[in-house]
């Protein structure tokens, strides 16, 4: 058993599995929209206002200081847009989130009947809100290689600086391949693959004691859970099948 140092980063490892804009904290807005730059409607201000109501936290260019605990060219936050997609009788919008490299993370429509620009613009905008989820980002994690007389360290973006309580790491094998648990919190864990950077599985509780839900390194999504202290996860096959794998505590 090995101790682990749990520190606060802010590389989103989590876009190796691909990301939902609730996996995101920080998201960022333009001052003004490109499609409303003649005039905004007051939409980017209604913007930020939804989004710090579903616990995001906004930075408007040219409005608020960029944040000091993440870099400007980082990919630890989304960049929100309002594109103007209104047609000759109604007043439409599309509200898109992008992460770092432009790909799409959210995408939701709305459109109103209301004609004066400014009430109709905000109207569409407040139908688009409806589905977009509340902040709920998952510990994006990082696993340094560990080399033979160094700790494994990984970083947690929900604490800004000051270490956590250290928690105890286990190592599992299921004879091809030999993973280390590594605790966040209460409720979620990674098994990493020591010699890659990228986490094996990542595991978050479920309503059930010692079942999780479990993220796979290709995206895919599984059950795992505990059995005779061995950590089991239900593989998906391309036939639609699942094999059980146990990993034996070593």
């Amino acid at each position: 058993m090995k101790k682990i140092s749990v520190f606060t980063f802010m590389l989103a490892v989590t876009a190796v599995f691909g990301q939902k804009v609730s996996d995101y904290k920080y998201i960022s807005i333009p001052q003004t929209f490109k499609d409303f730059e003649k005039e905004s409607y007051g939409l980017d201000d209604s913007l930020a206002k939804a989004l710090k109501s579903k616990g995001y936290v906004v930075v408007q260019e040219g409005k608020d200081q960029w944040p000091s605990e993440i870099e400007k060219n980082s990919c630890s936050f989304a960049v929100g847009n309002i594109l103007n997609k209104s047609s000759f009788l109604r007043n439409k919008v599309e509200l898109e989130f992008k992460d770092c490299k432009g790909n799409v993370v959210f995408s939701s429509k709305g459109s109103s009947n209301i004609k004066e620009y400014k009430e109709g613009y905000q109207d569409a905008l407040k139908q688009s809100l409806i589905s977009l989820p509340a902040s709920n980002p998952m510990a994006n994690l990082q696993v340094i290689k560990e080399s033979p007389k160094e700790n494994v360290v990984t970083k947690s973006e929900e604490s800004s600086s000051a270490p956590v309580t250290e928690n105890t790491s286990g190592k599992y094998t299921n004879g091809k391949v030999n993973l280390q648990k590594i605790q966040v919190d209460t409720n979620q864990f990674i098994l990493a693959d020591g010699g890659s950077s990228v986490p094996f599985a990542i595991f978050k509780t479920s309503s059930k004691k010692d079942v999780f839900r479990v993220k796979l390194s290709d995206g895919s999504y599984t059950i795992g859970y505990y059995e005779n202290g061995n950590i089991v996860i239900d593989m998906p096959q391309s036939n639609g099948e699942f094999t059980k794998e146990v990993f034996s505590a070593k």
